[in-house]
């Protein structure tokens, strides 16, 4: 199984991550798309090769194609939206938010899943890649369509673990090459 393989490629330093890994998808409650969608579009925003190879499989064999499709493409447009957002909010000048966009995310209108799966899935991914304006947007339709709190939750404890994981085995891949 992918999860034990990065499990035991962790450093005894990270046995929390081991632990945590092991829970936030071996212990999951959410439903198998919400998870595995959520798992696979983090698993692309953490930017670790190995995180992915080792959960792409999985996470395949447990969506439907249209989930699958749908997970990357939460990544894909979360990782211009959240650059965008996080920029216009963080630059000083308020004009900047009154602005068009002017850039495409069709897919958020029509994902091909439940609206509300991949909503999960961008508001993880905006957790990792740290876009404040995104993450509240998402989790107010989160909430607005009836989603507790403890699923949001679930959804972004995910992130930071496999954010951790993969900074945490690339870090490790680097230094046992020497640096």
């Amino acid at each position: 199984m992918a999860l034990d393989a990065l499990k035991s490629a962790l450093p005894d330093y990270a046995k929390d991550l081991k632990l945590n890994l092991g829970s936030v998808i071996g212990n999951s409650e959410l439903p198998q798309q919400q998870l595995w969608g959520t798992v696979l579009a983090c698993a692309i925003a953490s930017r670790s090769p190995r995180v992915l190879t080792e959960l792409e499989p999985e996470a395949k064999a447990n969506l439907s194609p249209e989930a699958y499709t749908a997970a990357k493409s939460a990544a894909a447009v979360m990782a211009m939206n959240n650059v965008y957002y996080r920029t216009r909010h963080l630059l000083s000048d308020p004009e900047y938010g009154n602005l068009r966009a002017g850039l495409r995310m069709n897919v958020i209108g029509n994902p091909g899943v439940d609206k509300t799966d991949f909503e999960l899935w961008s508001l993880a991914v905006s957790a990792i890649n740290g876009c404040g304006m995104c993450l509240d947007s998402h989790e107010q339709v989160l909430r607005k369509a009836g989603v507790d709190r403890e699923t949001v939750q679930e959804a972004f404890k995910i992130a930071a673990v496999l954010q951790a994981v993969g900074a945490t085995l690339d870090a490790e891949g680097v230094l046992a090459a020497g640096g």
